[in-house]
C-alpha cells in the first residue's frame, strides 16, 4: 500500500514577554495574575502544563486519554521562557523534552522543536553583531535543552531580510517558517520541459501577490555565496481561524478546516498552519484537548498522516525557489515598521498614535552604539576577541556554576585574570546581554511606551548604563543623558506617564540595585527569617560574619555583618547592619560598608555592638537610636524590601490584625446566625453589614477548613451548609485555588507512601468532599498523579493479597471523583512524576 502523500503539521510558538527584574533576575509578584503569582506561572497552568498531558474527554466530559501534544505538533519556545519553565515548572519543561524526544522516534528521527532567535528581537533591524549573536544563543540554548543540533529556526514575529536568512543558513539552519505574504515570487528550480528542449535552467519567475503562494510545499532560498534555507509558508487563513474565529470550538471543525487545505492533485502536499502556542489553553480555554482530539483524529484516518517541518523536508526537498519581501514580518502589515515608527498597526485606541517608537529605537541604538567601542577597548584587555567572547557568554548564562564560568575563562581570557578582572569580564558580558534584551520585539509592539512590555526593555537599558558606568567610569558619564535627551522625545497617550525618560526616572530606576540595598533587604528579613550562615536572595549569595538579636519588650534590635555577591558577576562587599522593630510596620535599618581585614572597622562595630546591647537591656530605645545615629545613616524601612519579601512580611505582621477581624465578624455572624437564616428563607432583604460579616466569615472558615493539615472536612461541610442556607456569595476563585492545590498534595502523599491504604482513604475522603463544592475545580495535576499510579503497578502489589481488593475499588473511585472514566480509561503515554 502506497504511503499517504498527504501531510499535516500544527505547529505552535509559544513564547511570553520577559518579566523578570533586570536586577534580581527572577519574577516578582504580579497582582494582575492572581491567584497565581505572575502571569507566567498562570499562562503554564493554562497552556503549557496543559498541552504536556492533554485530555481526550467522552460525551459526558470523563477524562479516557491523555497525550502529550509536544510530542505531534511542531512548535518552538523562547529561550529566555525555557529558561524560567526550567527553573520554576519542573514538571512541565520534562513534559516538554519528553514530547520533544518522543517526536524524533515518531518523525524518522526529525525533532518537532525549532530553535528560536534567543530573545524575540527583530532581525531585519538589528546589527550583523547582534543577528549573529541572536542566532548562535539560540543554537546553543537548543543544543542544551534538546542535546542535538536544531534543523530549523524561528524569527521573532516572523520578520525575515535576506542577509538574517544568509547568517542562518551559515550556521547550520536547514528551515524557517514564514507568513504566506512574505513571500514575493517563485519559480521552479528547473525548466518542466522535456525531450530535446529539456534543460536544467530555472523556470520563469511567478508573482505571488497578497499571499497566494502554494503554502503545501518548501521553497528554496538561493543566495550568491553558495549556501540556501528552505522556506515554509504556512496557511494563513487557517491560522487565522484559530487565533481569532474560534477553530478550536470543536476537534472535528478543527480538522475539516485543515482538510480543506490541500489541492485535488497526487503531489505530496503538507498543510500546515502556525499560530501562537499559547492559543492552545491560554487565549482559547481548552483549546489544548481540541488539540489532542485533533491529533486523535488524524492518526485515525488512513488517508493523511502527521509530519514536522525537518520530516517532510527530508523526504520531499523543495522544488521551487522563492524571494521574499524584505523586511517583512507576519504581524505587521507594513513589514517591521510596528518595531520603529507610528505606522497603524496597534490595539486601535481612538486617539492614540505610537510616535514614540522612532525614538525609543533611537535611544537604544545610540547607547548600543555608544559602549560598543568601549566594550571594545575594555575588552581588548580582558578577552582575545570580545566579540567571539560574547556569542560564547551563552554558555555560562546557561549554566552559572564555577565550573563553566572558569572553562568560559580557559577558553577565552586574553591572559590569567585576576579576581577583580574576573569581576570586571563577568559585568562586561552582563551589559552586553543587556543591550540583547532591551530590543525585545514586545517593547515596540503595543499601544504605549507606558505599557510594561515598553517598561521591561527601558529597564534593561537602565541596567545596561548602570553596568557601564561601573565598567568605564568617565568615559560612561554621558551615556545617561544623551539616552535620556533622545528618549524624552517618546511621548505617552497617557499624559500622567509623560515621556520614555520619565518613564526611565520614575519606574525604571526605582528597580535599580546596588549591593547594599540588598544587603538592607538581607537585614530586614533577618528579623523575621532564620537565615542560614550562608544563604541565596534572588541572584545574590549572602555569608553571614556575625549577627545578633536583642529584645526588650515590643522592640527588638538585630546587629549584624554580611558580605553580599552577585550571583551574575561575582562582585561583592561586606556590610555591617542594624535593624530596630517596634512592633507592626514599625521598622527602620541602616546598612554601612564593612571591610573585614580593617581592625578599625571591627573595633567600630563591637563597640556599637556593646553600647546598644547595655541599652536595650534597661528598654532605653531612644539611646539606642542615638548610638546608631552616630554611626549609621538610618535609611531603610519596610519599603525597601523587594516586592515579595515586601508581601510576606507584611502578611505576617498583618495575620494577628486579621486574625482579630475575623474573629470580631465570625462572633457578629454567630450571633446573628438565625436571623441571617430567618431573612434568607422569608426571601427579605439581609442588611448589608449582617450580609458582609455572613460571607467573609463563611469564606474565611472555609479557606481555614481546606487550609487545615489534614483538611478538616467536617468543618468544610458545616461551612458550605452554611453558605447555602444564607445565600452567601463564596471567593470561588481563592476556594479553588486552595481545594486543587489541596488534592495535589494528598495524591503526593499517596505516591510517596507507596500507595498506602490510610493514604489513599485521605484522598478518597477529601476527593470526595470536593466533588460537592458548588463550584469548578482544576484538577489537572491531581489527575496526572493518578495517571501515573495507574501505569506503575508498584502500588497495587505493594499490598498483601486480601487487602488488593480493597485498594483497587477505592483506587477506582477515587479516579471517579477526580473526574476520570476509569472503566475505559487508557494511558498510552508516560506523565510526569508526581515528586514535583
Amino acid at each position: 500500500m502506497a504511503k499517504p502523500q498527504r501531510f499535516i503539521c500544527i505547529h505552535g510558538h509559544f513564547y511570553q514577554p520577559p518579566r523578570e527584574n533586570p536586577w534580581l533576575e527572577t519574577i516578582e509578584i504580579q497582582d494582575s495574575a492572581a491567584p497565581y503569582h505572575d502571569w507566567n506561572e498562570r499562562i503554564c497552568s493554562e497552556c503549557y502544563a496543559t498541552n504536556g498531558a492533554a485530555r481526550v474527554v467522552n460525551t459526558r466530559n470523563e477524562i479516557t486519554r491523555i497525550v502529550n501534544n509536544y510530542a505531534r505538533m511542531s512548535f518552538d519556545f523562547g529561550p529566555t521562557l525555557l529558561s524560567w519553565l526550567a527553573e520554576n515548572a519542573p514538571r512541565t519543561y520534562r513534559m516538554l523534552l519528553d514530547g520533544e524526544r518522543r517526536s524524533m522516534s515518531t518523525f524518522n528521527g526529525h525533532s518537532s522543536a525549532m530553535a528560536q532567535v534567543y530573545n524575540h528581537l527583530i532581525m531585519p533591524l538589528a546589527s550583523r553583531r547582534d543577528r549573529l549573536t541572536q542566532i548562535r544563543w539560540g543554537i546553543a540554548d537548543y543544543k542544551h535543552r534538546f542535546g542535538h543540533a536544531p534543523e530549523g529556526m524561528w524569527l521573532a514575529e516572523t520578520a525575515a531580510d535576506s542577509d538574517s536568512l544568509e547568517l542562518m543558513a551559515a550556521e547550520g539552519i536547514k528551515f524557517t517558517v514564514l507568513a504566506p505574504r512574505q513571500c514575493k515570487r517563485v519559480r521552479a528550480l528547473s525548466s518542466s520541459r522535456t525531450g530535446a528542449d529539456a534543460t536544467d535552467l530555472p523556470g520563469e519567475w511567478v508573482a505571488t501577490p497578497n499571499a497566494s503562494v502554494d503554502p503545501t510545499h518548501p521553497y528554496l532560498v538561493r543566495f550568491a555565496s553558495g549556501l540556501s534555507i528552505a522556506l515554509f509558508f504556512y496557511d494563513g487563513p487557517t491560522s487565522r481561524a484559530v487565533a481569532f474565529e474560534g477553530l478550536l470550538n470543536s476537534g472535528e471543525g478543527f480538522v475539516a478546516r485543515l482538510k480543506q487545505g490541500f489541492f485535488d492533485n497526487s503531489q505530496p502536499q503538507m498543510v500546515h498552519i502556525a499560530t501562537d502556542g499559547e492559543s492552545y489553553g491560554h487565549h482559547h480555554r481548552h483549546g489544548e484537548m481540541a488539540l489532542a482530539h485533533a491529533f486523535r483524529i488524524i492518526e485515525q484516518d488512513k488517508n493523511i498522516r502527521l509530519v514536522n517541518y525537518g520530516s517532510f523536508l527530508a523526504q520531499f526537498p523543495p522544488q521551487y525557489e522563492a524571494e521574499i519581501y524584505e523586511d517583512s514580518s507576519w504581524s505587521c502589515d507594513h513589514g517591521v515598521e510596528r518595531w520603529r515608527s507610528n505606522c497603524g498597526c496597534n490595539g486601535g485606541k481612538a486617539g492614540w498614535n505610537q510616535l514614540w517608537r522612532e525614538p525609543l529605537r533611537q535611544a537604544l541604538d545610540n547607547l548600543r552604539d555608544s559602549v560598543a567601542p568601549l566594550t571594545e577597548k575594555l575588552g581588548a584587555r580582558l578577552f582575545n576577541d570580545v566579540w567571539a567572547a560574547r556569542d560564547a557568554y551563552i554558555d555560562v548564562i546557561l549554566d552559572r556554576t564555577d565550573e563553566t564560568v572558569n572553562d568560559y575563562f580557559a577558553a577565552h581570557q586574553h591572559h590569567p585574570l585576576s579576581e577583580n578582572e574576573r569581576v570586571q569580564a563577568l559585568s562586561l558580558m552582563e551589559m552586553q546581554r543587556h543591550t540583547q534584551l532591551m530590543y525585545t520585539s514586545c517593547g515596540w509592539f503595543f499601544d504605549d511606551i507606558s505599557g510594561i512590555e515598553t517598561v521591561q526593555i527601558i529597564a534593561y537599558a537602565a541596567r545596561v548604563i548602570q553596568l557601564s558606568q561601573e565598567l568605564f567610569l568617565e568615559d560612561a558619564r554621558a551615556l545617561e543623558p544623551a539616552f535620556l535627551e533622545t528618549l524624552a522625545l517618546a511621548r505617552s497617550n497617557v499624559p500622567s506617564a509623560g515621556d520614555g525618560a520619565k518613564i526611565y526616572t520614575n519606574q525604571c530606576l526605582q528597580m535599580e540595585l546596588s549591593l547594599e540595598q540588598v544587603a538592607a533587604h538581607y537585614a530586614i528579613s533577618s528579623v523575621f527569617s532564620a537565615f542560614a550562615d550562608e544563604t541565596e536572595i534572588f541572584c545574590y549569595r549572602i555569608h553571614r560574619i556575625s549577627y545578633d538579636i536583642l529584645n526588650s519588650g515590643p522592640g527588638r534590635l538585630a546587629l549584624g555583618r554580611a558580605r553580599i555577591a552577585s550571583g551574575i558577576t561575582g562582585q561583592s562587599q561586606a556590610f555591617s547592619f542594624a535593624v530596630l522593630h517596634f512592633g507592626d510596620q514599625n521598622i527602620t535599618a541602616a546598612v554601612k560598608v564593612y571591610d573585614p581585614a580593617d581592625p578599625k572597622s571591627g573595633e567600630a562595630f563591637e563597640k556599637v555592638l556593646a553600647e546598644t546591647r547595655e541599652q536595650v537591656l534597661r528598654a532605653n530605645f531612644p539611646e539606642v537610636i542615638r548610638v546608631l545615629d552616630r554611626y549609621y545613616d538610618l535609611d531603610y524601612s519596610l519599603v525597601s524590601l523587594f516586592r515579595d519579601e515586601q508581601r510576606r512580611i507584611l502578611q505576617i505582621i498583618l495575620n494577628t490584625t486579621l486574625g482579630d477581624i475575623e474573629a470580631s465578624l465570625q462572633t457578629i455572624y454567630e450571633d446573628h446566625a438565625s436571623l441571617l437564616h430567618y431573612l434568607a428563607q422569608a426571601g427579605l432583604p439581609k442588611p448589608r453589614a449582617l450580609a458582609i460579616a455572613a460571607g467573609f466569615a463563611v469564606n474565611a472558615g472555609l479557606r481555614r477548613a481546606l487550609e487545615a493539615d489534614p483538611v478538616d472536612l467536617p468543618l468544610v461541610h458545616s461551612f458550605l451548609t452554611r453558605a447555602e442556607a444564607d445565600e452567601v456569595d463564596l471567593d470561588t476563585p481563592t476556594l479553588s485555588y486552595i481545594a486543587d492545590l489541596r488534592m495535589k498534595r494528598a495524591m503526593i502523599e499517596l505516591t510517596m507512601s507507596s500507595g498506602s491504604l490510610e493514604a489513599l482513604d485521605r484522598a478518597l475522603s477529601l476527593a470526595r468532599t470536593l466533588t460537592e463544592l458548588p463550584f469548578v475545580l482544576n484538577l489537572w495535576q491531581a489527575q496526572n498523579i493518578w495517571y501515573e499510579i495507574l501505569r506503575s503497578s508498584d502500588s497495587l502489589t505493594a499490598h498483601s493479597p486480601e487487602d488488593r481488593p480493597r485498594w483497587t475499588r477505592d483506587f477506582h473511585d477515587l479516579g471517579c471523583c477526580l473526574n476520570i472514566a476509569c472503566d475505559v480509561i487508557t494511558v498510552e503515554e508516560p506523565v510526569p512524576s508526581a515528586a514535583d
